[in-house]
């Protein structure tokens, strides 16, 4: 399995429009895409700090929504409660229990 971590940090007071913007506008959209298999919010309400994890059945599936602008378009939904630019890792995912 893999995963796409975006650490995003929040304008003051947009938290909960954010959460909003994820839970009901691209977690729906997510559940669409071949491949994916779970979106989870990390979330510290104290520093207006997210991450959202994205858990991929494979590799192709991970990058199809980079290359096809789809990542970018969801990402974009957020720009309006957005601090600065999203931060996007990628990362391989082992289960240890």
């Amino acid at each position: 399995m893999y995963a796409r971590v975006t650490t995003i940090q929040i304008q003051d007071g947009k938290f909960e429009e954010a959460i909003g913007i994820a839970k009901d506008s691209i977690a729906p959209l997510a559940k669409e895409q071949p491949g994916f298999k779970n979106l989870l919010a990390l979330t510290n309400p104290e520093d207006e700090e997210v991450l959202l994890i994205s858990l991929w059945e494979t590799e192709e599936a991970l990058h199809a929504g980079e290359d096809s602008g789809y990542y970018e378009d969801q990402i974009g939904k957020l720009s309006t409660v957005l601090d600065g630019r999203a931060l996007r890792e990628n990362y391989t995912v082992d289960n240890l229990a």
